[in-house]
């Protein structure tokens, strides 16, 4: 097929689109269109969002996925997407829709069925596990707490910038709903897929560090995918942490992601491929 001339790039939580601006201006100048749709509400910036965080506790998983989606399908084409933390959750579930050419996941958080928890994982997520009545709320991390999830290979001074910048709260009830806990639930939950099902090649990437979603966490999560007939493939990356697409060195995976992603694209099942009968 040709080239997908778009790259939708999907944020995970404790984030909002202000977190791929490297990969958006990097992207861009290689001549791609890339789009960085926030979740619904989360349209606003950083500094709103802190003071509105009901915006942010009441948000579900399906609505957030109908929005991502209806974005992609109005797109002439199929794009690459690429989700980071829970925005690779979201990856598999718009893949799982047969949306999409190609994806990838970086330091993905998991769909339903993955059942490694490593100690690593449970330590980052305490602070929204700690108390029930989190579900209810927007939990945010302290800059030492963020510091130990998200960005362990930086000083506490450079931590500290990005917490400043970056960090909002995260949807509590995701964390209990689709976090430690999901696999104890009766019946499939709102991030399950049919691991067994056809769709656009996908590709993990994992940063050895990474505390909050380690690399056998996804490594798992790939392996849930081997009676598909789709390509899915997993790679770790040594030395990076749960902040890798911005940490340095960052753009070594932006290029790994993009490679990847250009050499395996097909065309959405369904829709014309150009390359046929050539």
């Amino acid at each position: 097929m040709s080239e997908p001339p778009t790259v939708v790039l999907v944020h995970g939580l404790w984030m909002t689109p202000r977190s791929w601006s490297h990969w958006k201006t990097y992207y861009e100048s290689q001549g791609l269109t890339v789009l960085t749709p926030a979740y619904p509400g989360f349209e606003i910036e950083v500094e709103a969002l802190r003071e509105k965080p009901q915006v942010i506790a009441d948000l579900t998983v399906p609505e957030t996925v109908d929005h991502l989606a209806s974005v992609i399908e109005a797109l002439d084409e199929p794009p690459i997407i690429m989700g980071h933390s829970f925005g690779g959750t979201l990856t598999q579930l718009l893949l799982a829709r047969g949306l999409g050419a190609a994806g990838v996941v970086i330091d993905s958080a998991p769909t339903e069925g993955v059942r490694v928890s490593p100690i690593s994982q449970a330590r980052s997520l305490l602070p929204a596990l700690k108390s029930p009545a989190n579900i209810r709320r927007a939990v945010s991390f302290t800059p030492k707490e963020f510091h130990y999830a998200f960005t362990n290979t930086l000083t506490a001074e450079e931590s500290r910038a990005v917490w400043d910048r970056f960090h909002i709260p995260a949807p509590g009830r995701w964390i209990w709903e689709y976090g430690l806990f999901a696999n104890f639930k009766p019946g499939h939950q709102e991030t399950w897929v049919d691991y067994a099902a056809d769709r656009a090649p996908l590709l993990f990437i994992a940063g050895q560090r990474d505390h909050i979603m380690p690399p056998s966490v996804n490594r798992s999560n790939a392996k849930h995918y081997r009676k598909s007939p789709a390509l899915t493939e997993y790679v770790e990356l040594p030395g990076r942490d749960h902040w890798t697409c911005a940490a340095p060195g960052w753009e070594e995976v932006a290029d790994r992601a993009l490679e990847w992603a250009r050499a395996h694209a097909v065309a959405r099942p369904g829709s014309e491929d150009p390359s046929a009968g050539t």
